[in-house]
């Protein structure tokens, strides 16, 4: 076989690798229709209580850590300054329109390991669930102050982060 028609595999091969998964996360889209689109921050946030600089990790459904949520703006990890007010949480990611949580939405704060793509430290992530309209989500994040994190978002709600048996899993 000669180079060019080597070359000439290997680049299709990697088209229709791509266009695979082009197709995989369109069906995705399609199946999560159904979840509502995440809000966007009030003008006002109230009294800011934090800002955590770090990584937006991924949302899942809750129980569900290899689903992963496909709606605009939690669809991909990427890097994050996630600040906590009064109001809520609000996700800010380069080139998307910024995530809002309000405060009332949240319903657990706790450490976890791992979730779909990522594995670290024992605890070395924070996990958010909160009500998307309504569907029951888990946001992850890789923050560098998690114990600030956790207790800005303590302050939003009367759940205190436990810790979870379900990373032993």
């Amino acid at each position: 076989m000669d180079k060019q028609l080597s070359a000439t595999l290997v680049i299709a091969f990697l088209v229709l690798a791509l266009a695979l998964l082009a197709l995989g996360w369109r069906a995705r889209k399609r199946r999560q229709s159904a979840l509502a689109a995440p809000q966007q921050p009030p003008a006002d946030l109230g009294e800011r209580l934090g800002s955590f600089p770090g990584y937006y990790v991924s949302t899942t459904l809750t129980g569900d850590r290899l689903n992963r949520v496909a709606v605009r703006g939690l669809g991909f990890r990427a890097k994050t300054d996630v600040q906590v007010s009064r109001a809520g949480v609000v996700i800010p990611i380069a080139g998307q329109l910024d995530t809002f949580i309000p405060a009332g939405d949240i319903t657990a704060v706790e450490r976890a390991t791992w979730t779909i793509d990522r594995v670290v430290e024992p605890d070395g992530l924070t996990m958010i669930r909160w009500g998307l309209a309504e569907s029951s989500v888990e946001s992850y994040f890789r923050v560098n102050d998690p114990e600030g994190f956790i207790a800005a978002l303590a302050t939003l709600s009367p759940l205190r982060p436990e810790p979870t048996e379900r990373d032993s899993k």
